[in-house]
Order: C-alpha cells, then structure tokens, then sequence
C-alpha cells in the first residue's frame, strides 16, 4: 500500500503506461488509443474515473502515453480487466507497443 494520510483507503488507481515500437506510426497509434481509452468510462461501470495523457517529452526513455483509472476496489480493477471493450483496446495494442509498466495502488 502507499503512502497516505487518509484512514482508509478510498479507491484503487491503476496507472498504466505505454512505449509504442519504432515500427509503429506513433502519432497515429496514440491518438487512436487515447480515442479507444477515453469512450472506456461511458462503456465500463467499474470504472470510475479515466485520465489518459500523450507524452511532451522528447527524452529516448520517456513513454508515450499514460493511463490513470479509478475502481472502487480491486474487484472493479478486475472486472475491467475482462470486460470486452478492455479486450479490444489490448487486441488494438497487440504488436504496437515495445514494453508497458503498470502499478496499480490505493488512494
């Protein structure tokens, strides 16, 4: 668990980011998932709050895109995980990224 000055913890946040392969047109890729993250929250009710962001750095190691989502408990992140239209944003994904980091902690 992380750091906090609550209590007790109030949701899950799970924060996802993604390097897209050089093979891969970049811009493009980026503001395709971006499109298919951000109709996610009207689609999936576990989640409860979505911020994506596209990447300004030019630096080699920065990433390119980043995904925080909210859920409830883990339940929801679970839920998420499997739910069809998550499917089709990692089927999307399938061969275009290089390599992701998740961490997922309560807030």
């Amino acid at each position: 668990m992380g750091f906090s000055f609550l209590k007790q913890p109030l949701m899950l946040r799970h924060i996802v980011l993604f390097k897209f392969s050089d093979s891969s047109d970049k811009d493009e890729v980026a503001a395709h998932l971006k499109n298919l993250l951000d109709n996610l929250l009207d689609k999936i009710p576990e989640l409860k709050g979505m911020e994506v962001g596209l990447n300004i750095s030019t630096r080699p190691s920065a990433f390119d895109i980043v995904l925080t989502a909210d859920f409830d408990d883990e339940n929801g992140l679970n839920a998420y995980r499997v739910h069809p239209e998550h499917k089709k944003v990692l089927d999307y994904l399938e061969g275009k990224t290089e390599k992701s980091a998740v961490v997922d902690y309560f807030i």
